[in-house]
């Protein structure tokens, strides 16, 4: 059924309630007519139709009666026919274009209206709602953006390039080149932004597998099921936006256009091919005049970044995983056995959940609590001043031992020389 059939059909069940209820003098012709939404005078014209021909009075006409402007069905098989024959797979502007010339009259509206309701024209897909230019945040620190762009810095060689920018201003406060995008190179963005500006209040991303969990592909993103980033994030206080499309994004990517366009030339032109180099000119030299050129001044005067005043940032932006500790006090991590060593707070740590930490470089270290328990390299090994201080600790502890045992047993005579004699008289009586 038709929308304009449907809506038909909920009037004239709307007006039998209201016509009901006015016969029963419950409501008058004004009251009735405002509860159909029309007026009085309309009310009363469907009183008149409604008892000369009953229900089928009401019916609008218009949907039952072919119209005398209606095209013939001759001309509309004509139309349809010559397409089929002579222009299949023409799209409907080029076909119009003919038509026009072989004496066709009708509009290119009906044209692609007939054609579409034969199914020899397929519909088109929307073109999407007006959009509008979203403005800049008025204050620096308000929104950051960060993305990552894969290209050919350097010839044959494709790296990522993580660039944390600010939205009011364009400004680019960390740019530097990875192998490869991921958690790492996100926390270490965010890293030179928090030491060198502060806290921002939000921060605009893709939706990558390393910001954000999307349980359907294609679809929504989690704000419960929490990424690795994402739960650094919500422990600064940092909102997280996602981003739909290119378009939103539209600030980031025309930077990236200009760095894929710029860098590459400057790299070649100073002969740089490794990432070292390329990293230490982009922080000495491209980043600096990059924002001299295409910064612009903020639409207010301010700030929005907060100073951070903690001393644990390492401690937040790293990879955060609980385990438990098995009977020989070690814990399992891809593939690794990491032993913790003995320390002087707890005898053991025996099927206690620790908290493992893993930083941007690579190392490792497990905390219980507050407290840190191990340093350990990448591959998993001790650190060596993990090591000394597991030794001291031992040290410590046999000394520890030492002082508790017992003194040698030694005879108390032996040990205090008494002389005794005094305590007898001549005559074998004690004083």
């Amino acid at each position: 059924m038709r929308r304009t059939e449907l809506r038909q059909e909920t009037r004239i069940m709307r007006f039998e309630e209201v016509f009901s209820i006015w016969t029963e003098r419950r409501v008058t012709q004004e009251q009735a007519a405002q509860i159909l939404g029309v007026c009085s005078r309309t009310f009363r014209r469907y009183i008149n139709r409604y008892e000369e021909d009953g229900i089928h009075g009401l019916y609008d006409k218009r949907l039952t009666q072919a119209s005398s402007r209606r095209v013939p069905l001759d001309e509309v098989f004509d139309v349809v026919d010559r397409y089929c024959k002579r222009h299949r797979g023409w799209n409907v502007s080029h076909y119009y274009a003919w038509y026009c010339r072989d004496g066709g009259t009708r509009s290119y509206t009906w044209v692609k209206n007939t054609l579409q309701r034969s199914g020899v024209v397929s519909r088109g897909t929307g073109k999407g709602a007006h959009r509008k230019r979203r403005l800049p945040s008025p204050l620096p620190g308000m929104m950051l953006h960060q993305d990552g762009s894969t290209h050919e810095w350097v010839p044959g060689t494709h790296w990522d390039m993580i660039v944390t920018m600010d939205d009011a201003t364009n400004e680019h406060y960390s740019m530097f080149f990875v192998d490869e995008e991921g958690t790492a190179s996100s926390f270490q963005g965010m890293r030179d932004v928090i030491v060198e500006r502060g806290l921002c209040s939000s921060l605009y991303t893709d939706r990558g597998s390393h910001y954000w969990h999307t349980p359907k592909e294609g679809g929504t993103v989690s704000k419960t099921s929490l990424t690795q980033f994402g739960r650094a994030m919500r422990q600064l206080g940092i909102m997280m936006i996602p981003a739909y499309s290119p378009e939103a994004r539209g600030r980031s990517e025309r930077a990236f256009a200009t760095h894929q366009d710029r860098l590459p030339k400057e790299l070649a032109f100073y002969g740089i091919t490794t990432m070292d180099k390329a990293n230490t000119y982009l922080s000495e030299v491209y980043r600096s005049a990059f924002n001299a050129e295409f910064m612009k001044p903020a639409a207010e005067e301010g700030t929005a970044f907060v100073p951070w005043n903690g001393t644990n940032l390492d401690e937040i932006l790293c990879e955060q995983y609980d385990r438990s500790v098995s009977s020989d006090n070690c814990i399992r991590f891809e593939g690794m056995t990491l032993q913790i060593p003995p320390n002087r707070y707890r005898c053991h740590y025996v099927r206690a959940t620790v908290r493992l930490h893993r930083y941007t470089d690579g190392s490792l270290a497990i905390f219980h609590g507050p407290r840190k328990l191990a340093d350990y390299d990448a591959e998993g090994n001790l650190k060596e001043e993990e090591k000394e201080a597991t030794a001291k600790v031992h040290r410590l502890s046999l000394n520890h031992g030492r002082q508790l045992q017992a003194p040698p047993f030694t005879a108390f005579h032996d040990q205090y020389n008494v002389d005794n004699s005094f305590a007898i008289k001549p005559d074998n009586s004690i004083c």
